[in-house]
């Protein structure tokens, strides 16, 4: 029998895989525990289809998201949808809080209307002008339909219509996934790959749902959520769940009935909605102090930061971070960070590839600069790009494994006589 070196072994392994071998996940350090972040696709892969339907979300399984994430709505029979706000399409209002008109028409907002319910022409008369946390909007809202009406024939569209313009491609074809729906994409996904695919779900403006619930005798959001949750998942921390809202009390009560993950959002100003009702002058800025995170850390176990919140932008460009990544893992606490897209208009200005808006920059550096700073996930509309950041690439791992070939063939030449 031929003798094979075990270093010419390695050697030819390495050649391998510079061609073959998928990137491995990078050890990150200063997360919380120690485990390479989380890419969460936000709405799905949102940057590249309609978001918040099945295709955006088995894109962003594809392109290597651990968590995918659907906003929920509830219908006017309690069901929880998939969709960034209640409006399914919005109308854009005058100085007065009238519906614009122009040749009778109501004028469509061009970045809030994520369905084509303003073309359909069974549907005018449930146009409606209401108050959302405390705002005058005016549009087709999810409450006023049942869900077999919103499956029946409405379709998702582009929110972002004139600056994804590809994406207008895939208009009127994508159903309103529900949850259950969005749950069992993740779980097939899961099995059919091989890895954990977790759902990231966040309740949208609780109070208001929870005025929608009231007064239709409906089981609560938060109720739905968790009993949902639990008949998928069960009740436990290792569920690849978390549960995420920008509102307080909604995450205060739900906390003691599950034992899935809790996380509070943090924005880059004003204040929890519900905080603004109760007459609380707590800001989201007070909460992301030690104070605050001491607070949070009574019912939540992360806190989804803004990326403001983290590293402020100063004339544009980043500016110089904050404290809040250490002084929430000092608490506990994970901090998953919000929201980063790969277009120039979204990013620091030292990211842009051009003046164009629309154009993708340098989102991997953008992300980098937040993971130096022991960011423990992100949303981002590119999962593609999101987990380019935090992997090595396939020839940085071939390379590794030359090294260790070499280290090896190093050990055997020493320990021969």
């Amino acid at each position: 029998m031929s003798f094979i070196s075990p270093t010419l072994t390695l050697l030819a392994v390495a050649a391998a895989t510079a061609s073959t071998l998928a990137p491995l996940p990078a050890v990150a350090a200063g997360t919380l525990n120690g485990a390479a972040p989380i890419v969460i696709g936000h709405r799905g892969a949102s940057g590249y289809r309609p978001e918040h339907t099945l295709e955006a979300y088995t894109l962003a399984i594809q392109q290597g998201a651990h968590y995918i994430e659907p906003d929920l709505v509830m219908t006017k029979d309690g069901e929880l949808l998939a969709r960034h706000e209640p409006m399914l399409a919005r109308v854009n209002l005058d100085a007065a809080g009238n519906i614009v008109l122009v040749n009778g028409a109501p004028v469509i907002n061009r970045t809030d209307t994520s369905t084509n319910v303003w073309q359909l022409p069974q549907y005018a008369n449930r146009l409606t002008v209401k108050t959302l946390d405390g705002v005058r909007v005016a549009g087709w809202w999810a409450e006023d339909f049942t869900a077999a009406e919103i499956r029946s024939d409405i379709r998702a569209q582009e929110r972002l219509r004139d600056l994804r313009t590809a994406n207008n491609a895939y208009n009127d074809q994508f159903v309103i996934p529900t949850l259950q729906e969005v749950i069992d994409l993740a779980k097939a996904k899961s099995i059919e790959l091989g890895r954990p695919i977790g759902i990231y779900p966040e309740t949208k403006h609780p109070t208001f749902f929870a005025a929608h619930t009231q007064a239709n005798n409906l089981q609560s959001m938060e109720d739905r959520l968790l009993q949902t949750l639990h008949a998928n998942y069960g009740n436990t921390a290792g569920a690849p769940v978390y549960i995420q809202s920008f509102e307080v009390g909604n995450l205060q009560y739900m906390a003691p009935l599950t034992d899935i993950r809790v996380v509070q959002l943090l924005s880059s100003g004003g204040r929890p909605y519900d905080f603004t009702v109760a007459g609380d002058p707590r800001t989201y800025a007070d909460l992301a102090t030690p104070g605050g995170l001491d607070f949070i850390n009574d019912y939540a176990q992360g806190v989804g930061a803004n990326t403001n919140l983290m590293i402020p932008l100063v004339g544009g460009r980043l500016g110089t971070p904050t404290t809040l990544v250490s002084d929430a893992h000092a608490k506990g606490l994970e901090v998953h960070g919000w929201t980063f897209r790969a277009e120039n208009i979204f990013l620091p200005n030292e990211f842009d590839s051009s003046a164009n808006p629309a154009a993708l920059g340098n989102m991997t550096g953008q992300v980098q600069a937040f993971l130096a700073l022991g960011m423990d996930g992100f949303f981002t509309d590119h999962p593609d790009i999101g987990v380019a950041a935090v992997v090595p690439e396939p020839a940085t791992y071939a390379l590794m494994l030359l090294g260790l070939a070499a280290m090896a063939g190093a050990a055997q030449r020493r320990s021969r006589p």
